[in-house]
């Protein structure tokens, strides 16, 4: 390891402390850390900021704050393939992978490569508008819900070429097996292994006995056509990215060429993460369980 970018949540109280321990910390061991522009003004070093297209220079990325934060550093560096490890500062961390006090024994092992690497698949979303193309990509999941009013909306659903059906309700959820534990879980999804190529689609709120959310290849494209005339419409990429849908619009969801790489230092699996960190809202006082197989 010759370079480490470090993505920080500005919004957590000890990241700049975290973030300056950590340069520190890499500097004496003969690795360069990287810094964000935004980032390096608030520590007071403006000089040592870089700007985004910059960290491709890095062997991996430091996301320094909760899972939040690691969803945004993959829509950053996905696409130049960099593994991310996900410092955790926040409250769940069901996708970071140390917490504040194992930092700098994890990082030792880091740089010495003892690691592994995981892929999850990512989403790309778009939609057409005055004959041009606008695109994200996401981790998590896309949404499309309704606005502060509440009015119901009618969503055409197609997978592929497939009519699957027009849902009366709150929104719709389309999510990656990473975002399955996220708000799909909430809205009465199911839990989907993050090895897995497929896509989750989840109504929010059907005003319908029979809507159940549903599981599809990932090598298919999800068309969701807005019906709601008059009614305030959001579309929103991993909770972060959003943008306003007309009346007649569609958004087009499908696999991302790109996955992103997340590193991996700890032993657990994703069912054990799931009964640690989900169980009970994170309650770890459970049963003594047998260990857990992939």
């Amino acid at each position: 390891m010759q370079r480490i970018a470090l993505i920080a949540n500005h919004s957590k109280p000890q990241v700049y402390g975290v973030t300056l321990d950590l340069m520190d910390w890499l500097e004496k061991r003969g690795v360069e850390p990287l810094v964000l522009s935004g980032t390096a003004e608030r520590l007071g070093c403006p000089e040592r900021g870089i700007g985004a297209e910059e960290l491709a220079k890095a062997d991996c990325v430091l996301s320094l704050g909760g899972d939040g934060t690691l969803l945004q550093a993959a829509r950053l560096v996905a696409k130049m393939g960099i593994p991310i490890l996900g410092i955790n500062l926040g409250h769940l961390g069901f996708l970071t992978e140390i917490e504040l006090n194992d930092l700098f024994p994890s990082l030792e092992r880091l740089i010495k490569g003892d690691f592994r690497i995981e892929e999850r698949m990512m989403l790309s979303a778009w939609l057409e508008r005055d004959g041009r193309r606008t695109s994200f990509t996401a981790l998590n999941d896309v949404v499309i819900t309704k606005g502060a009013f509440s009015r119901m909306l009618r969503l055409e659903v197609y997978v592929g070429e497939a009519y699957l059906d027009t849902y009366p309700a709150d929104g719709l959820i389309v999510s990656s097996p990473t975002g399955s534990t996220a708000y799909s879980l909430s809205a009465g999804g199911p839990l989907v292994s993050p090895e897995l190529q497929v896509m989750i689609i989840t109504p929010i709120c059907p005003h319908t006995l029979y809507a159940r959310p549903l599981v599809v290849r990932g090598d298919r494209e999800i068309r969701v056509r807005v019906h709601a005339p008059g009614a305030e419409v959001m579309l929103t990429v991993d909770g972060q990215q959003g943008v306003p849908l007309d009346h007649g619009e569609e958004v087009i969801t499908s696999r991302a060429g790109v996955p992103a790489r997340l590193i991996r230092l700890q032993g657990r699996s994703f069912y054990s993460l799931v009964r640690e960190k989900l169980r009970e809202g994170g309650n770890r006082h459970s049963l003594e369980e047998p260990g857990d197989g992939e």
